[in-house]
């Protein structure tokens, strides 16, 4: 999904995966393997990194077209929370394991 998003903004914007990846700082190759879906998970700074040459926020590429459509937005303290984990480098897999660890321990009690 994002790669396919980074793929038709890259195209709106008529950059080439070349200068799309020269312009962001990343490599052409992991910009390609992104757009093609064979990488699934890119980092929060190659998303900072790509969004600012195409003018789109992390959060925007991480929020899905129906999340756009019909819900309501996070208040800003989930928004800033949020950021703050991703900007603390911590994985999307370490914070559902924190989750998960949340909900087991809430259980217990």
């Amino acid at each position: 999904m994002i790669g396919k998003k980074i793929q038709q903004l890259r195209k709106n914007k008529n950059y080439s995966l070349t200068e799309l990846s020269e312009r962001a700082g990343v490599a052409k190759s992991y910009l390609s393997s992104i757009e093609r879906g064979i990488q699934r998970n890119p980092s929060i700074q190659f998303l900072e990194k790509v969004g600012l040459v195409l003018g789109i926020t992390v959060e925007e590429f991480l929020q899905s077209d129906k999340q756009k459509e019909g819900a309501e937005p996070a208040d800003m303290e989930w928004s800033e929370l949020v950021k703050e984990a991703m900007n603390s480098g911590i994985s999307k897999r370490e914070f559902r394991d924190f989750l998960e660890y949340s909900k087991w321990k809430l259980e217990r009690r």
